[in-house]
């Protein structure tokens, strides 16, 4: 029994509206059984069991295109297939409704008027006599159109998911392939940059008669060929030159400078060590060089010479915009060697540069350094290390130019990021006379 929204089933009035709402929804239910067969929203078709179609209903002829003479008892079910479902319907389709009595769901498509194709799902079931003997096929058949555009829309998506997947991974192939080939390519240019910038300074340092030296060369960059250079070699049979500074840039042009300046200090020493005049003798040739040709290019050097004399050794210097050389006394001291003044090497076609004398005594160390020592920040305010705090280093340190070096390099290696520049150190120095066993010693 229906009622109207709003209206008290119990109240008399609209009583004759009721029985007609009534009339209406029972005559609405009064479908003829042929009319539910012929108009149902899926294909019905009744086969013989040779697949002759006995019976079909409007819905499925309305599909097809056809009129019901042309199809009932002159179609087999297959000829409304396409010949991939005639094919799927002789070899899997048949036998499975034969052995089972029926088959359901199976995606197939049938052939319409005018070429179409029409994607169906097909349910069929064998009708058998009283007697169990096979004698007819009903089939019911669902449109599929929907779904397939939904499977095809599914599949489209999925293709492209897999093609958008595939693009990736090609990509991250071919990124890591690049970053291993950078990273080899980063290999072979520090190896070389390595060699070369070895072939930029002494392999080894020679034994001085009566002295003791040591070296020590800090890269800050693997992928940068580096300014700075020293070397240590003799003039004769009692004296000794020795030289470090730092050219300016980095890379090829750099080094080409530093090689220039290396070959011409050794050069202009062997013609004549004093100090000032091999310093001056760089000058004029990268000031023609490079300054002259709109190039400007310059070094910051200091150039000595050692004369050992007995348990001493006497050191003149000159310097050229250089930090000035530090002293480490055998006393526990550490004292500056003034060099001011000395111009920068290569910029004008006459330079000043200021010599100085010192004397080693045993136990003293001269160090020479380059400012990336003393320019690395250090705390948190990333303020300058300092001359300062390298001379007070250099009184606490180990005495001896090994034993300084060392402590050094430990100094540069706790830097850490602070360290932004190459720093190359060369210490040379008297050794100190060993102490005397006294009556106490066990030895």
């Amino acid at each position: 029994m229906t009622c109207r929204t709003g209206q008290d089933p119990h109240e008399p009035d609209g009583g004759e509206d009721v029985h007609a709402d009534d009339a209406a929804f029972t005559a609405l239910l009064e479908d003829s059984a042929e009319d539910l067969y012929e108009h149902a929203p899926c294909g019905y078709l009744s086969t013989l069991m040779d697949g002759t179609i006995a019976k079909i209903n409007a819905t499925m002829l309305d599909w097809l295109g056809l009129s019901r003479e042309q199809v009932v008892g002159r179609t087999r079910f297959t000829d409304l297939l396409t010949v991939g479902g005639r094919l799927y319907h002789e070899t899997h389709f048949a036998p499975l409704l034969f052995m089972q009595g029926e088959v359901n769901g199976i995606a197939l498509e049938i052939r319409a008027a005018a070429g179409r194709r029409l994607p169906v799902l097909v349910t069929s079931r064998v009708k058998t006599s009283t007697d169990g003997e096979p004698v007819l096929i009903r089939t019911t058949v669902f449109d599929a159109r929907e779904r397939r555009a939904y499977e095809s829309e599914l599949l489209r998506a999925r293709r492209t998911a897999d093609e958008a997947r595939r693009q990736a991974e090609e990509a991250h192939r071919q990124a890591e392939a690049e970053r291993r080939q950078s990273e080899a390519d980063r290999r072979r240019l520090q190896e070389a940059l390595h060699v070369l910038q070895q072939s930029l300074l002494p392999s080894v340092l020679p034994a001085v008669p009566g002295l003791e030296a040591a070296s020590h060369y800090h890269t800050a960059s693997p992928d940068l060929l580096g300014g700075d250079f020293y070397d240590l070699f003799p003039l004769d049979g009692t004296r000794w030159a020795f030289f470090l500074g730092d050219v300016c840039g980095k890379g090829p042009k750099a080094a080409a400078l530093t090689s220039l300046t290396r070959h011409t200090l050794r050069a202009a020493a062997l013609h004549d060590p004093d100090p000032v005049t091999v310093l001056t003798t760089l000058n004029t040739v990268l000031n023609d060089r490079y300054t002259s040709g709109g190039d400007t290019r310059y070094c910051t050097a200091v150039f000595g010479v050692l004369h050992p004399q007995g348990d001493a050794c006497e050191v003149r210097v000159a310097s050229g915009g250089h930090p000035s050389a530090l002293i480490q006394r055998a006393d526990r001291t550490a004292e500056f060697l003034p060099t001011p003044g000395g111009m920068l090497i290569g910029v004008l076609p006459e330079a000043q540069f200021t010599p100085a004398r010192t004397v080693l005594h045993p136990g003293d160390t001269l160090l020479l350094y380059t400012d990336g020592l003393t320019e690395a920040r250090i705390g948190p305010d990333r303020d300058l290390y300092g001359e300062d705090a390298l001379r007070i280093f250099a009184a606490r340190a180990p005495a001896g130019p090994q034993a300084l070096v060392t402590a050094l390099t430990a100094l540069l290696a706790g830097f850490g990021d602070g360290l932004d520049d190459d720093t190359a150190l060369l210490a040379l120095g008297v050794p100190g006379i060993p102490s005397s066993p006294t009556s106490e010693d066990p030895t």
